[in-house]
């Protein structure tokens, strides 16, 4: 806003204001009228001042972005943000007894915890964690379309989408999607016996 829509919008507002004092029943039709052309040139002058979009969030880092409704904030971007600290604070604090200390986030078998051998390929330890998430997805007439961001846990997902359901503009369907990805043994050839390596290379 620069000084010149300042005076006038200003101008205008208290021109409204002194409206508003002198109104009283006997105001004439004729006085209305002006009241009205008045306000009328106060909402002209206030879309030519505004040049931003209306603030969907109560966030001051992202007024304008994605809504989540169950954020307090209403921020989808702050509250994931806050959902991945709570999760890695979470993770941080579980600790597996049979956990290799150097593996990343895949349990290992009892009884191999610690041992380590090298591999041009890495071991099964190596590999990460199995991981499972819920897709909240809308119906946009013609396909399904994720419609938020990946949730690690289905009561929340739910929440999501049923406030999802509930809003101003809600889509004709909704559906909650598991995503699960996981190793499996499908077979094995041969005897795995366990060895131990001795100096110089041999067996």
């Amino acid at each position: 806003m620069n000084h010149a829509q300042l005076t006038a919008l200003g101008r205008a507002l208290r021109v409204l204001g002194e409206h508003g004092d002198a109104l009283s029943p006997e105001t004439p039709d004729a006085k209305l009228h002006e009241v009205k052309a008045d306000l009328k040139r106060a909402l002209d002058l206030l879309e030519e001042t505004v040049t931003t979009a209306a603030p969907t969030t109560r966030c001051a880092e992202h007024p304008t972005g994605p809504v989540d409704e169950d954020a307090a904030d209403l921020c989808l971007l702050c509250e994931t943000r806050r959902r991945l600290a709570r999760r890695s604070k979470t993770n941080d604090s579980y600790q597996d007894p049979y956990q290799d200390p150097y593996a990343q986030g895949r349990p290992a078998a009892q009884g191999d915890a610690g041992e380590r051998t090298k591999s041009r390929y890495g071991v099964r330890g190596d590999r990460p964690a199995p991981q499972q998430r819920w897709l909240p997805e809308m119906w946009t007439g013609r396909t399904w379309q994720l419609c938020g961001t990946p949730r690690r846990d289905k009561q929340e997902a739910e929440l999501y989408l049923a406030a999802q359901r509930r809003g101003p503009r809600p889509s004709m369907a909704y559906r909650l999607v598991h995503e699960f990805t996981d190793y499996e043994v499908l077979r094995i050839w041969g005897t795995p016996m366990k060895t131990d390596i001795e100096p110089m290379g041999n067996l």
